[in-house]
């Protein structure tokens, strides 16, 4: 093998390998240089991507002049060395450990069709039988997702080094000694039992399939692969589906950017939502006699409020809806009768076509999806600050960071993937992690320090923080000169802002926040993470403002493993912001008060000049405060729940009930669906082909797997159908159905390229290069660019080229805990479910999981309120009331109730503040006050118990 095709940079070590010269780098192993020259060395502690422990032995090899057999996976060549890996030593060497292997595991094919056992059993000729099988091992079927047969089990160890090295679980680990060895969960729990959060990177990594789906998908092979992109959070892991027969019978991980076939429970699991029962198959007009209640949205039967229609019939009804909205006023722009609501849940040309619909057939910019209600905040103060809102670094870049500030965010259940690259820097590479949340939450075991301050007072710390690199002379002034603007101002600004000072308003000793002051400004590398927990407050811009200054005035950015990453939430939430389903922007950010933006986009569309206003739509909270007032009077809704989602849902709820016209486009029956006047059955993320971005800015090809069920149709091509009935005359020629081609002139690889056409950050992607490579990171400025991963390594995109240093004051939150309301409420999302939960909770495996709502408390907070774990609770705000089962937590703070989103039987929207940040519009969803009772139970059910 010649020296060129050696990884980059290595320079060869000449061995011989049976009979025949081989180069190798320094550092690889016999078997990876085996590999790479077509000599097949059976082996099965070994895989890629994992340590290789060597304790199999099924690899050995014969090295001339030693006198035992090595380990081939784990020993590096050296200059001369001849070895064999097909002698008669070494063959009946490996021979006669699969076969031990054999008794240990017999037919291990029944349970994994693929089995690398059964595999190198054949290649070598071993035989079952000679010698004497394992006593039968008890099969675990605790799990809803995993089933666990010990009788498979060759104590690879594979499974343990997945959940603790790639993962960074610390579930598995092998127990007991000699012969009575065996890999267990926990102390030997039960699967289910056990603190498995169910990443199924055991099942991914098992040989011979002694961990597998429970389904018994291993059992024999899928008849079709399709690679894609998981359709749930803003990580964009890469996927393949296994189909059968139309069906998605199991997913594995591949090796994507952002994974390297790491999946999550949702990812790994999650996948069937797409073929439940519940579907929406055939469009639905309401019923004359089914009038609409807001007060009754919940697990409602489609029968008992519409009746199928046609296509043609619904697609009119939708059309003619939307023209006698238009036609009852003359007012147009944000005082226009209509508004539409995005997905982020979509691809980024499905987004792309909807804004573009809501501006050019209803003459208004009163579009807008729910990154008004997660990032809003921090795009907005990005953009003041750097002139761009896009993550400045990908989130994998925690391995070359030396110091990571994780602020208000819960990856280990939000982005556990994103999670595993933080434990792993942590364990690996000595990361120092600062988690700053009122929650102790889970990747606080592998924090440096643990910052739980009062909620709502996110200023107070991170000012203070700033104080200590500002008056401590930790900054850089040559960085501060050169690229930024207003760092005196800052300066006079912080003054106030000692660590002593706001050490009794945020809760954190001013030792320790001078201690993590200093060790973030001395960092060769130090990467600023954050989450809704930053963004989802009435002073969230605010928040987002102070960590832009702790990276400026540090010059933390532009480099690997520095820079600001906003996690961002759902799986296109960055595309279909990029794609223009926002307000206030065109696509790629383009202000509607610019003007040649806007002329730009009229030349595209085939606008008359002026069409496009220059003033700003509604927001989302906006439009159904609008809404409410019968300002607008008709929606348009793609693949968003408000009436689960929005801040004081109540509210929200009779808005859209008093709405004269909504169509709503999904693949359930949501609960925003349920108070509809049309409703147009689309296609689940499985059944279509389009792109999405994720939140380090990569471009992903999404490709389509299964058939969607009865007369379910792509987004894109009901958008477009509706276009067409509103007189747009849209020509794209969208499939129905949800596939694409290469063709860039028709279809949705048509609609990519008029996208790209307005986006200069993606004018170099093309649809042909997308279909080729399938993932790309913006900017990208011509197609021969690679991308670029780390942005602003030379300045930034403003009027200056520099970056604006704001200061920001002391605002407490909105609404604070007083004697009626004495609790702080926080709401989020957690591992099983996602976001409202329309997909998550039809899955059978997660919602088996995460069956049902619960309150976490502090397990003190509980006793004093006389709750214990179970026990039902009422919690109360001034705008609702849910009645839930506690979950003791002692990772709560005192006097705080956490209550994720996704249930509709206790939606925790119907008690948030609708609250606005001035700059973000985004809801205050992270902080409200809340009564918590126990729930009584009336006197006659209490003396049935």
């Amino acid at each position: 093998m010649k020296s060129n095709d050696l990884p980059d940079g290595a320079a060869p070590i000449d061995f011989t390998l049976n009979g025949r010269a081989v180069e190798a780098a320094p550092g690889e192993s016999i078997l990876k240089a085996a590999q790479r020259v077509g000599v097949a060395i059976p082996h099965l502690c070994h895989k890629d991507g994992l340590r290789s422990p060597g304790n199999c032995r099924a690899c050995v090899v014969d090295i001339e002049g030693e006198r035992v057999l090595a380990p081939s996976c784990c020993r590096a060549p050296t200059p001369g060395m001849v070895v064999h890996s097909d002698n008669p030593r070494a063959s009946a060497a490996q021979k006669t450990v699969l076969e031990l292997l054999l008794s240990d595991a017999p037919g291990t094919t029944a349970l994994k069709f693929d089995s690398e056992l059964a595999h190198w059993a054949d290649a070598t000729g071993a035989q079952p039988g000679r010698f004497p099988a394992r006593a039968a091992a008890a099969h675990d079927t605790s799990h809803p997702a995993m089933a666990v047969n010990l009788d498979a089990c060759i104590q690879c160890t594979r499974c343990i080094r997945a959940c603790r090295e790639t993962q960074g679980n610390d579930v598995l680990g092998l127990a007991f000694r000699g012969g009575h060895a065996q890999i267990v969960f926990d102390q030997n729990d039960p699967m289910g039992a056990s603190t498995c959060v169910a990443c199924g990177e055991c099942v991914q990594a098992c040989p011979t399939g002694a961990i597998a789906p429970a389904n018994g998908a291993y059992a024999k092979p899928s008849q079709v692969q399709v690679d894609s992109v998981c359709p749930f959070c803003g990580v964009g892991c890469q996927l393949t589906y296994h189909v059968s027969d139309g069906k998605i019978e199991h997913v594995e991980g591949i090796a994507g950017p952002a994974n390297e076939g790491r999946l999550c429970v949702k990812g790994r699991f999650g996948f069937d939502y797409a073929h439940s029962p519940e579907r929406l198959t055939r469009p639905l007009i309401r019923r004359a006699d089914a009038p609409k209640d807001p007060r009754a949205i919940e697990h409602r039967d489609w029968r008992e409020l519409f009746r199928e229609a046609s296509w043609d019939e619904a697609l009119d009804a939708a059309a003619n809806g939307f023209r006698q909205a238009m036609a009852s006023t003359t007012a147009r722009g944000r005082q226009g009768p209509v508004a539409g609501f995005g997905s982020a849940k979509g691809t980024n040309e499905e987004a792309y076509l909807f804004q573009k619909l809501i501006r050019t057939a209803f003459a208004t910019h009163n579009v807008d999806h729910c990154t008004r209600l997660c990032h809003a905040s921090s795009v907005a103060a990005l953009m003041e600050g750097l002139g761009s809102a896009v993550v400045t670094n990908p989130l994998r870049d925690v391995q070359y960071a030396d110091f990571v500030l994780l602020i208000g965010a819960n990856p280990a259940q939000n982005h556990p993937v994103g999670a595993t690259w933080i434990k792993n820097a942590v364990k690996n590479k000595g990361l120092k992690l600062v988690l700053a949340d009122p929650r102790r939450t889970e990747l606080a075991r592998h924090s440096w320090k643990h910052l739980g301050f009062k909620a709502g007072t996110d200023v107070a710390l991170l000012n203070a923080l700033l104080h200590t690199i500002v008056f401590e002379g930790l900054t850089d002034p040559a960085y501060i000169e050169a690229h930024t603007l207003d760092f005196a101002q800052l300066k006079l600004h912080l003054a106030d802002f000692s660590p002593e000072a706001m050490a009794p308003v945020c809760g954190i000793a001013a030792t320790t926040l001078r201690e993590v002051a200093r060790a973030y400004a001395t960092a060769k590398n130090a990467m600023i993470l954050w989450g809704m927990g930053i963004s989802q407050h009435t002073h969230g811009t605010d928040n987002a403002r102070c960590l832009i200054a702790l990276s400026l005035i540090t010059c933390q950015i532009g480099r690997p493993g520095t820079g600001l990453h906003p996690l961002r939430g759902q799986n296109n939430v960055q595309g279909a912001s990029d794609a223009g389903l926002i307000p206030m922007v065109l696509p790629d950010y383009q202000r509607v008060a610019d003007g040649p933006a806007r002329e730009k986009a009229e030349r595209l569309w085939n606008l008359a000049p002026g069409t496009l206003g220059s003033e700003p739509g509604l927001t989302v909270v906006e439009i159904i405060d609008a809404a409410h007032r019968r300002e607008i009077r008709a929606m348009l809704i793609q693949g968003e729940n408000p009436a689960m989602s929005d801040p004081d849902a109540a509210h929200a709820r009779e808005a859209l009930a008093g709405l004269d016209h909504l169509v709503v486009q999904d693949i359930f029956l949501t609960e925003t669906a349920s108070l509809a006047d049309v409703v147009l059955p689309a296609t689940a993320w499985p059944e279509k082909t389009g792109s999405v971005t994720n939140t380090d800015r990569c471009v992903q090809l999404g490709r389509k797997a299964v058939p969607a069920p009865g007369e379910a149709r792509a987004d894109a091509w009901i958008t477009e159908q509706l276009a067409r009935r509103l007189g747009l005359g849209w020509a794209y020629g969208v499939a129905a159905d949800g596939t694409a081609t290469e063709d860039a002139h028709g279809g949705i690889g048509a609609v990519f390229e008029e996208m790209r056409a307005l986006m200069p950050s993606i004018a170099g992607l093309s649809w042909a290069r997308l279909q080729r490579e399938g993932a790309v990171t913006y900017p990208v400025a011509s197609e021969s660019d690679p991308g670029h991963p780390v942005v602003f390594t030379d300045g930034f995109p403003t009027t200056s080229g520099r970056a604006t240093l704001v200061g920001a004051g002391l605002t407490p939150p909105a609404e604070r805990p007083d004697a009626a309301f004495p609790l702080v409420l926080i709401t989020g999302r957690q591992l099983e479910h996602w976001h409202t939960g329309s997909m998550t909770r039809r899955s059978e495996v997660l919602d088996a999981l995460e069956p049902g709502p619960v309150l976490s408390l502090h397990p003190e907070t509980a006793a004093r309120l006389g709750l214990v774990a179970g026990a039902l609770a009422q919690v109360r705000s001034r705008r609702g009331g849910v009645s839930l089962a506690v979950r003791l937590d002692d990772g709560m703070p005192r006097e705080t109730a956490f209550i994720p989103f996704a249930y509709a039987e206790a939606a925790a929207n119907l008690l948030t503040n609708p609250a606005l940040d001035p700059v973000g519009k985004i809801a205050e969803l992270k902080y409200c006050a809340v009564d918590v009772r126990p729930v009584e139970v009336p006197r006659a059910e209490a003396a049935r118990h």
